[in-house]
């Protein structure tokens, strides 16, 4: 994202070569002679001023709060295929995208296909996402037995997390019919699971892959987004629950609702987690490239 004006050529820059994403709020999205142009009334996120964007060379826009975008700019971003996505603050809630239509239908379709074969492809994804969350690979071809090793490590990890940041930790346990009703760790970890779910979301959206297709998960329309949130949950959404938590009792006035969103957005910003989640998408179907 460059101040000023910015000459881009006409064609098309292949998606194979792209891998960006530009963080957009607090201002107006138009075309100004052929470019796309935001005016930033300044926030955390971009400085105010007037910028010219490089559509050509990124995967995805992502316009956050405050942000409004004209008809023009859609035009200009659908004819070189460049997504753009309406998202929460820092990336923690995906409320829509148009859809995004790449040169090559090519991971989308390793992904149908690995989830196609149950017994074949479809396992071996979901060992390759339980050797990446476990840190090993386990002999286990029944995904019963991987879950249930997965979430006796997880009890472990809460357990840390919470003796960490010195947290009454009393257990994973919440009402999914009455959320509110759960004690403040376990609503922190519920409010970062769905920040974390959020940016899943996006770079599933960028990648244009099938959201449906899921391959641990298997009943949400959001399935591989699950997948691919879950991921991130012992880097991501478990650290920074239990320091939303901690922020909480210093300051119990502020909602956890928004003391994990907030904490789940710096770490989205600092370290680069939605283009890490890209990468990994890509990772999980590299085999079936070849």
């Amino acid at each position: 994202m460059l101040k000023g004006r910015l000459g881009l050529e006409t064609a098309r820059q292949p998606h194979a070569d792209r891998h960006g994403l530009v963080w957009l709020d607090r201002g107006a999205l138009t075309v100004e002679d052929g470019c796309l142009r935001f005016v930033a009334a300044g926030s955390d996120t971009v400085e105010a001023g007037d910028y010219r964007i490089p559509h050509q060379a990124l995967s995805m826009v992502l316009l956050g709060p405050g942000s409004t975008v004209s008809h023009d700019a859609l035009r200009i971003l659908a004819r070189h295929n460049t997504g753009l996505a309406a998202i929460g603050e820092g990336g923690v809630r995906f409320y829509t995208a148009q859809p995004l239509l790449p040169d090559s239908s090519a991971l989308a379709r390793r992904q149908a296909m690995a989830w196609a074969d149950a017994k074949g492809g479809r396992m071996k994804v979901a060992r390759r996402m339980y050797a990446l969350r476990l840190g090993e690979v386990l002999p286990h071809r029944d995904i019963a037995v991987l879950r249930g090793i997965e979430g006796a490590r997880v009890k472990e990890i809460y357990r840390q997390a919470a003796e960490r940041h010195g947290i009454r930790w009393q257990g994973r346990r919440y009402d999914r019919q009455n959320p509110n009703a759960a004690d403040i760790p376990n609503q922190a970890l519920n409010h970062a699971a769905s920040a974390v779910e959020g940016a899943a979301a996006i770079a599933v959206a960028a990648t244009a892959t099938i959201p449906q297709l899921g391959f641990v998960h298997e009943d949400s329309g959001q399935s591989f987004v699950l997948d691919v949130a879950d991921l991130f949950r012992d880097t991501i959404t478990v650290p920074c629950a239990f320091k939303a938590a901690k922020a909480h009792e210093k300051r119990p006035t502020d909602p956890i609702e928004r003391l994990a969103r907030r904490t789940v957005a710096e770490r989205l910003r600092r370290d680069g987690v939605i283009p890490a989640m890209i990468d990994r998408i890509k990772t999980l179907f590299e085999d079936d490239a070849r």
